[in-house]
């Protein structure tokens, strides 16, 4: 299988500033990790991506909300009018200077990664993932909705049911509210019940639409649990010739915004399954705030999806990447030996709680709301 690492190098710096919880070096950590364990040899060289324009980014955004993200950064900051309206300028969404270019390339990144795709690779796309952003306003970090534009291009080259899955902590509601009431693309979203935005409820479900909200500690069992009794029948069932996963970090044990506690071993055996069921396959990164098991879950995850071999015990000079990382998020006595000696994170099994069992399913069940019973694996 062919695979591309798509990056950029705006996304070797952090763009954000001050206490953000993305003023942590993320791709860049990714790449250096990648460099020093040679997993950017012959054939799997990244590939640079440029911005998407101003016409194609409006394809789904709206043109008033780009002139206000144009002018804000120009200005240094946002307006008050521009600040209530668009979202733009606050303490989540701030302005900083880069920030229409790094938002472009975002998408332009996308982009390029559905089109690779669709020649029958599989894309990844790290600094992608931007899955909160709105049509008319910024949300969640997010300006700009790429994974939005991956589908976008998957359906203009012609594929015609695109599965759309989201790993991340965070609802993906952005990519949810945009295809909604389209057939073609499906959206299922795994994520923290109870976490922002607050949205993509148990009952939130559909014929292309579901949400699995998950309660705080889930653990590596219980994650298997899910993927293989409600995840993947309901994909299956969609017969997807496209797949688009937002694969996120953050619901990684370790993580500073989220309660999760599934580790990085699931979260790429979770990806491969997914990337099994159709020929054309994105992979974006979307959140992740702990520098260390981010970076090693993403370059543990291309190593998986280019087919290079991952080492037990680290090597000198990828011990010395993450040893010069900071995090204020992440105070020093909580960071595990294991984020400086090892890629690949120790399991976290555990019971099955009874309310995983009971979203599992009700979410096999939605029969009384959508008209037939979803195929469900029990026992």
């Amino acid at each position: 299988m062919t695979a591309h690492f798509i990056t950029a190098a705006c996304f070797r710096q952090t763009g954000y500033s001050g206490n953000h919880p993305l003023a942590i070096p993320r791709v860049g950590t990714v790449e250096r990790l990648c460099e020093a364990l040679g997993w950017f040899g012959r054939g799997h060289a990244p590939l640079e991506c440029l911005p998407a324009s101003r016409a194609e980014i409006a394809r789904f955004h709206q043109p008033d909300y780009l002139d206000a993200i144009q002018r804000s950064e120009a200005a240094g900051h946002a307006s008050s009018e521009d600040r209530a309206r668009y979202h733009i300028g606050t303490l989540e969404n701030p302005v900083f200077e880069g920030l229409w270019h790094r938002a472009a390339v975002s998408v332009g990144g996308a982009m390029l990664a559905a089109r690779l795709a669709h020649q029958g690779a599989v894309a990844f796309h790290p600094g992608g993932g931007t899955h909160h952003g709105l049509r008319g306003c910024a949300s969640g970090f997010c300006f700009l909705n790429d994974p939005v534009f991956a589908i976008l291009t998957l359906l203009d080259l012609g594929r015609s049911r695109v599965l759309y899955v989201d790993f991340d902590a965070h609802h993906g509601d952005g990519v949810e509210l945009a295809f909604a009431k389209d057939p073609r693309v499906m959206t299922l979203s795994l994520h923290e019940a109870g976490r922002w935005p607050f949205t993509g409820g148990a009952e939130d479900q559909g014929e292309t639409l579901r949400n699995l909200p998950l309660p705080p500690r889930l653990n590596d069992t219980e994650f298997d649990y899910v993927l293989e009794k409600a995840v993947l029948p309901a994909a299956r069932d969609f017969a997807p010739d496209a797949v688009v996963v937002t694969v996120g970090a953050d619901a990684l044990l370790g993580d500073p915004l989220s309660s999760l506690a599934i580790t990085n071993t699931r979260l790429w055996a979770a990806t491969d399954a997914v990337c099994a069921l159709a020929p054309a396959r994105v992979v974006l990164g979307g959140g992740g705030y702990n520098p260390w098991t981010l970076g090693r879950a993403w370059a543990g995850l291309w190593a998986r999806l280019s087919g290079q071999d991952i080492p037990v015990e680290l090597p000198k000079a990828a011990r010395s990447v993450l040893e010069s990382l900071d995090c204020d998020l992440v105070e020093p006595e909580d960071r595990a030996a294991v984020w400086f000696e090892r890629i690949a994170d120790p399991e976290n099994p555990g019971p099955i709680r009874p309310e995983v069992e009971a979203l599992v399913a009700a979410t096999c069940g939605f029969s009384a709301t959508i008209g037939r019973r979803l195929p469900c694996v029990t026992g």
